[in-house]
């Protein structure tokens, strides 16, 4: 049985997610299954996943449902059913992860916590260019590099660069809530099944935060790792975002937090 699970959702982003397969390819830890969440693609995906099964080591599942909209939440929630370890790591299809992205999260899960990752965000023309080599020599992730291909500087190349003390004060100093981000949190399974998993009524927008605060509810500490545990997210249109979506997931959101919910009748064990 693996010692982590990771989860990747995915939709019809084939290059993406060759590249962020490549990225796990490289992983100090090796000790993990990857579950693809894939919520509808075509069959260029599933070429893309059968043929890295074929050539490398990792221990892939592809978890498939029919494209009837955007259905992320349930699709996650088919494969945590569908994973082998005791701890879950959820990340995206166009989140390529730095070599230690893995052992990062093993290493920082604590009892009764959940991890609470962040992304740095590149832009169209240098998520373009990364090719399979930049991943095997994670140029990708190095600030010169970047900075070289027209990065623009900013405070945020802090977690690129950020390592020993600096990288526990910015972890600890940072503003930003550690909430449970879908392309960069983990947590213990047994505690994503006792708050019943992802609620499925939930479209784009806050999806994944508000399990988290289903876990926070039920007990379970939220841990800040966004300087820590790094990958880099691949530019992308949203065209499945509106705004109708996103005031539903708030309501619900706000539901949760007002009647301090844990349990969702919308999720993994649903109600007939």
């Amino acid at each position: 049985m693996p010692k982590i699970s990771v989860i990747i959702s995915t939709y019809n982003q084939p290059k993406w997610l060759y590249n962020v397969l490549v990225g796990y390819n490289q992983q100090t830890f090796t000790d993990f299954e990857i579950i693809i969440a894939d919520d509808g693609s075509t069959d260029n995906t599933k070429t893309v996943v059968d043929n890295f099964i074929s050539k490398s080591n990792l221990k892939i599942k592809h978890v498939w449902q029919e494209d009837k909209g955007f259905r992320k939440t349930t699709i996650l929630n088919k494969a945590i059913l569908k994973s082998n370890a005791d701890y879950l790591l959820f990340t995206d299809g166009d989140c390529i992860p730095r070599k230690d992205f893995v052992q990062t999260h093993y290493d920082l899960k604590k009892d009764n916590c959940f991890l609470s990752g962040g992304y740095f965000k590149l832009p169209k023309h240098i998520s373009e260019i990364i090719t399979e080599k930049d991943i095997i020599k994670q140029s990708c992730f190095d600030k010169k590099w970047l900075l070289d291909h027209g990065l623009k500087s900013s405070f945020k190349l802090n977690k690129l660069t950020a390592k020993g003390t600096k990288q526990f004060l910015l972890n600890k100093l940072t503003p930003t809530k550690a909430t449970w981000d879908g392309m960069n949190a983990s947590g213990w399974k047994k505690d994503i099944l006792a708050v019943n998993g992802f609620d499925q009524r939930m479209e784009y927008g806050g999806e994944d935060r508000e399990l988290g605060e289903r876990l926070v509810n039920k007990g379970v500490k939220p841990i800040q790792i966004r300087y820590s545990a790094i990958c880099v997210h691949l530019y992308h249109e949203r065209g499945y975002k509106n705004d109708k979506a996103i005031a539903k997931n708030l309501a619900i959101r706000k539901q949760t937090k007002t009647k301090k919910t844990t349990w969702t009748e919308f999720g993994i064990k649903q109600t007939s």
